[in-house]
Order: C-alpha cells, then sequence, then structure tokens
C-alpha cells in the first residue's frame, strides 16, 4: 500500500553491459528531476561495473544487477561471475522486478531498450502497467541506420511493447538532427507519444573539483573517447599528429577511458610520456570540469559528449565510429551540416599531418552557440515537465488495439 504523503519516485533502468554512455545519461536525467522535485527520490538499475565510482547526487541512488558483456558474435556473457548467462539474465529479471514491486514507482523510465535486454524488463513492465504506473521510453536522437535498426525491433517484437505497456516515448533530441525511429512502421498511436525534448544540457557541479594536471597547463584541447572500449584508434592517430609535429600550438589532454585495454594504455601512457606538450589519463569521473577548461575538444561523437559539447559551447572535431552501430556517424555527419561540429572520417591510414592540420585549426572553429538552432539544449527543462505530468495524472489505460494521444508540451 503506498503511503500518500510520502515523496514520489522515479525508478529508471539502464540495461548497461559495456561503456559509459547509457549510464551517464540516465545519471543526468535523475539528477535532473531529483533537482527539480525536493521531495522526489529517483532509483537507477544499472549493469555497470563501475557505477559506483561516480558520484550522486541527494535522493539518487543505485542498484547494480549482475553484469553482462555482449560478444563479437551478438551472444551475451557474464561479466564476472562464472555461471550460465541464462541464469546471470534470470538473476537480473528477478532483481529488477523485485526492486520495482519493492520500491513502488510512481514513474517508470527505461532507456533506449523498450524491452530490457533480451527482455529482462517485460515482466516489471507487466506488473507496473498492472498497478497502474506509467511507463515511459527514453531514446537517444540516433539509434541506428534504419536498414539495421528495424529488423532488430521486428526480431524483438518491439513495436507491440510500444503500445502494450509504454504511456510515452521521450527522444532526447531534435528532428532537425535526427528521427530515431525512421524507417519503422509505427502506428498512428505510438509515432502520437513520441516527444522531441531538445539535448540533455550539461551544467557543472555547484562544487566543481578542479582537476590537477601533472605536465601540461591550460589552455589545452580535450582528446576523450568515452569509456575507450573502442577509442584506440583516435588516441593513436592524435598522438601521432603531436609525434610528428611537436610544435602543434596546444597541449593536449587525453582521457583514456576505464574499459580500455590494459596493454594499450600502457603503450599510450609510455608515449604520451616522451612529449612535453601531451598528457594522459586513465579515467575522470569529473569530465564535465575538464571539457569546461578545455580550448577544444577531439572527440568520437557519442550521445553524452555531444551533449556536453553543445553544452559548454566548445569547438569539437569529432571522428565517428561507424561499428558495430552508424549512430555516432550519423549524429556527427547531421551536427556538421548544421554547423555545430566538424566531422573527420578515419580512412585506417591514420595520416598524422591531417590530424594535426585539424588541431591546428580547432581553436579558429566557430561555436556551436553561432548557430541557432531552436530549443536545442531545452532536454532538462522539458524532461521535468513531462515527468512532472506523469506523476500528477498516473497512467493511462492503453490497450493493444487503441492508445491515448498525450501532449504534454
Amino acid at each position: 500500500m503506498q503511503d500518500g504523503r510520502r515523496g514520489k519516485r522515479v525508478l529508471i533502468y539502464s540495461h548497461d553491459s559495456f561503456g559509459l554512455g547509457h549510464l551517464r545519461r540516465c545519471r543526468e536525467i535523475a539528477h535532473t528531476l531529483a533537482e527539480a522535485q525536493r521531495s522526489l527520490s529517483v532509483l537507477i538499475l544499472s549493469g555497470s561495473p563501475i557505477i559506483g565510482s561516480f558520484d550522486f547526487r541527494s535522493r539518487v541512488d543505485f542498484v547494480r544487477v549482475p553484469g553482462v558483456i555482449k560478444l563479437r558474435n551478438g551472444d551475451y556473457t557474464s561479466l564476472a561471475l562464472h555461471i550460465d548467462v541464462e541464469q546471470t539474465m534470470a538473476m537480473r529479471a528477478s532483481i529488477i522486478e523485485h526492486t520495482a514491486e519493492a520500491f513502488e514507482p510512481d514513474l517508470f523510465i527505461v532507456d533506449k531498450e523498450p524491452l530490457g535486454l533480451r527482455g529482462e524488463v517485460e515482466g516489471t513492465l507487466a506488473m507496473l502497467r498492472e498497478r497502474g504506473t506509467p511507463c515511459v521510453l527514453g531514446l537517444r536522437d540516433v539509434m541506428d541506420e534504419p536498414g539495421l535498426l528495424a529488423p532488430e525491433w521486428e526480431r524483438k517484437q518491439v513495436v507491440p511493447a510500444l503500445q502494450r505497456y509504454f504511456d510515452d516515448i521521450w527522444v532526447y533530441g531534435l528532428p532537425q538532427v535526427c528521427d530515431p525511429l525512421e524507417g519503422i512502421e509505427l502506428p498512428d498511436s505510438v509515432r502520437k507519444k513520441m516527444t522531441y525534448t531538445g539535448y540533455l544540457k550539461r551544467s557543472l557541479p555547484k562544487v566543481s573539483p578542479h582537476v590537477p594536471l601533472e605536465k601540461i597547463e591550460d589552455p589545452f584541447l580535450l582528446v576523450t573517447v568515452g569509456g575507450g572500449g573502442d577509442g584506440e584508434a583516435i588516441i593513436d592517430w592524435v598522438l601521432r599528429a603531436y609525434e610528428s609535429d611537436p610544435k602543434l600550438p596546444h597541449p593536449a589532454l587525453l582521457v583514456l577511458g576505464p574499459f580500455m585495454k590494459g596493454e594499450a594504455q600502457s603503450d599510450f601512457q609510455a608515449r604520451a610520456a616522451q612529449l612535453d606538450n601531451v598528457e594522459a589519463v586513465t579515467f575522470e569521473t569529473h569530465l564535465e570540469s575538464l571539457m569546461d577548461r578545455a580550448i577544444g575538444v577531439v572527440c568520437m561523437g557519442g550521445y553524452n559528449t555531444f551533449c556536453e559539447v553543445l553544452s559548454f559551447d566548445k569547438r569539437a572535431v569529432v571522428i565517428p565510429r561507424s561499428m558495430p552501430r552508424r549512430e555516432q556517424l550519423i549524429r556527427a555527419s547531421r551536427a556538421q551540416d548544421l554547423g555545430l561540429v566538424q566531422m573527420l572520417r578515419d580512412d585506417g591510414t591514420r595520416d598524422a599531418h591531417l590530424m594535426a592540420t585539424a588541431l591546428r585549426n580547432l581553436p579558429q572553429q566557430r561555436r556551436p552557440s553561432e548557430v541557432v538552432v531552436p530549443g536545442l539544449l531545452d532536454g532538462p527543462k522539458n524532461v521535468v515537465r513531462l515527468a512532472e505530468y506523469w506523476l500528477e495524472h498516473g497512467a493511462s489505460q492503453l490497450s493493444v488495439a487503441e492508445t491515448p494521444t498525450t501532449g504534454r508540451l
């Protein structure tokens, strides 16, 4: 029995198997909602192995489910436990559902994967629908190219799930950049649920730590590759530029990421140690502080880094990955078309002169703020407004045949 006098509660599911993107987005949303409503509590469900390394604000906490990791062939395996992956998935599903049952959320937000990793959230969605809890799907601006996403969603039977379980779909971006569900045949009832919130603007914490640098000084170029698991090519390319042109005008700070292979980290650290104007660190939880100080940014173009580039109004060279998903390539090319960033494609040769030229020109690029894109960074305030609507009104009476139009913005 829920106590009507208690503060409202939001449960957020993030399927994290590898990388930092989903966790960082969910953490930002949790902090935004908790800051907006002083009586609100937010609990994040995550499989990230490093979620405990991050700071969480008052009234935001997390439950970590057993971790899994995706193999090259597309299968999953347990990250740390020596047990069958099916057992791991059963444990995850049980923890998720029992957490939701005990926490009694007033709103459930599912990040990116409508039914969770291998369907692990469907039981929780069904249980919460029975309780009348509003359920929302949150999508980043770009999912993947339509030719790949459509068959994946068909295989997972996602569209019926969107009709059956979800009251709302929030797209953390703008249609000028991308429609994340382009190419997927959606009934009008589902399309009408979609609201583009704008990008999730980031800000420095009230007490922003000054991250000390050991070798270089401000102003510097920040080179960040997110979690680092697939960022080795960019780090290598930047190092080649500094090795071939020691007179580059600005020093570089390389943030390698916690998931980069140890052998690669050691190699990059050794190469950076030979350069007077390059410093390398393994991981920094307060990346926003470094981003704010940087004169320019070299990055891969993941969702969170793109939001930070826009939020801190940084000139950026984006080198997107194109495998296993083309998400970053689509985002970077659309952003370049709008004049928000410059994109550099990695053709495999990693020409040192080409990178050195890009680094020399980076501080002369125009800033994102010099491009007028209405609603670009309105994400936080719109997410708050949408959440407040559902916290006040409760769930809709959904059915597969008929889904109401909401339209809160």
